[in-house]
């Protein structure tokens, strides 16, 4: 399964699955079907599945238009987002399994920046191979999706299922927000060497144009503060011991950012 990632609208991206033996694509999340069509094109690939992660207009903005160019494409969404995402013919739920590409999914259930939120987990099928995660807006590289729909309790455990996931999982967000998620971050752990040392290297990515996505999970494990709420240092500087609180005051003061 080869993967593309696609510029889109001020600062989302769009993420192309090819099947290069079978010559289908699926897209995640087309917030413009524009420069989707045009690496269709490309490839000479059919598009047979669009995956969606949240009913949001910058992630299922492009689907009429794709489903206009390729009527045979299912479209897949969470079953809380029934009636929210155009064109959705398949209503997932947590722990459902799909394949593309010889590759094996599972959906995971992760509300918090929606009611509805889901996300796809692609897994490794071999030793060097890894993980591939496609999570929307609920984890960023640094950063998490604002809570617009759901609770922080809800964001807890559906981050607490991401962090769960294998370190050697990349990390496909659908924002270029990587730089000022890591000046938030470095503001709140001042003195974690790893995230110093990866502000630093994002701020010359960032420089030079260069995108930060996908991440890989073991790296925001160690650098990104809405994975460690538990941790004693974001628990001393929200003064908090309380899991849900700890997050709650970090969501908070990332929101007044």
């Amino acid at each position: 399964m080869q993967i593309y990632r696609l510029p889109a609208l001020s600062d989302n991206y769009i993420f192309l699955l090819h099947d290069p033996k079978r010559q289908v694509a699926a897209v995640v999340d087309p917030a413009e079907a524009e420069p989707v069509l045009i690496m269709l094109q490309n490839l000479g690939a059919t598009l047979t599945a669009i995956f969606n992660t949240h009913h949001h207009g910058d992630h299922v903005g492009g689907n009429r238009t794709l489903l206009q160019h390729f009527p045979q494409t299912v479209v897949y969404g969470g079953a809380v987002d029934q009636g929210r995402i155009p064109g959705q013919q398949v209503f997932l739920q947590g722990g459902d399994r799909l394949s593309f590409a010889d590759r094996h999914a599972t959906v995971l259930f992760v509300p918090g920046h929606t009611r509805a939120h889901i996300a796809y987990y692609f897994e490794s099928s071999a030793s060097d191979e890894p993980g591939e995660l496609f999570c929307g807006d609920t984890l960023f590289a640094g950063g998490c999706g604002r809570l617009f729909e759901g609770t922080p309790g809800q964001m807890v455990q559906s981050l607490s299922q991401v962090r769960s996931l294998p370190d050697n999982t990349r990390i496909w967000c659908a924002h270029e927000y990587t730089l000022n998620n890591l000046r938030f971050a470095h503001s709140i752990e001042p003195d974690n060497e790893a995230l110093t040392q990866r502000l630093a290297t994002v701020q010359q990515q960032r420089q030079q144009q260069e995108p930060t996505v996908p991440s890989w999970l073991g790296i925001e494990k160690r650098t990104n503060p809405f994975l460690r709420w538990d941790i004693s240092s974001i628990q001393t500087a929200m003064q908090t011991a309380d899991p849900v609180q700890s997050f709650t005051r970090l969501r908070g003061k990332k929101d007044q950012w």
